[in-house]
């Protein structure tokens, strides 16, 4: 089983490539807050849904301070289709190896449709100013969750 990070571990730094090709690191947001959420794959039914979500409310969570990274296994070409086919304005940062996903303990075994595989958990962290994990929720749902997450966050009206 991946190890699971929780409230006052440090967020594991990384650098993947975005969308665009273009490499984006966790330190280089060091002094904001940041959402950092795992989801399987672009363009799927559920990850364009939450996708979406974060999206539609992500002047909200930047106004509150936040900026959202998107992690998946997918390529930077298939980022580039999913962000241009659905407008998304934040970054979506390409693991194709896992190895992110798995420091995070966002891959590992779960349970879909019944039976155990190993795939990737949706999973998103709220990591402080100085890159701390002030939150972490993992098995999240695709759909309400950017709500229920504004809310616990003390953002929703």
């Amino acid at each position: 089983m991946t190890e699971r990070l929780s409230q006052g571990d440090a967020a594991p730094d990384f650098t993947l490539s975005d969308s665009t090709g273009k490499d984006v690191s966790l330190s280089d947001f060091r002094g904001q807050a940041v959402v950092v959420y795992f989801y399987p794959a672009a363009g799927t039914p559920g990850c364009t849904k939450q996708a979406c979500d974060f999206r539609d409310n992500l002047a909200e969570l930047n106004d509150a301070g936040y900026q959202v990274l998107g992690v998946s296994p997918d390529k930077p070409e298939k980022l580039a289709k999913f962000v241009a086919a659905e407008q998304l304005t934040f970054p979506l940062l390409s693991d194709p190896d896992k190895t992110v996903l798995t420091a995070w303990g966002a891959f590992g075994e779960k349970k879909n449709y019944g039976r155990v595989v190993q795939g990737v958990i949706r999973s998103t962290f709220i990591v402080d100013a100085e890159g701390k994990i002030a939150k972490a929720l993992y098995n999240v749902r695709a759909t309400g969750h950017v709500a229920k997450l504004i809310k616990d966050l003390g953002l929703a009206a």
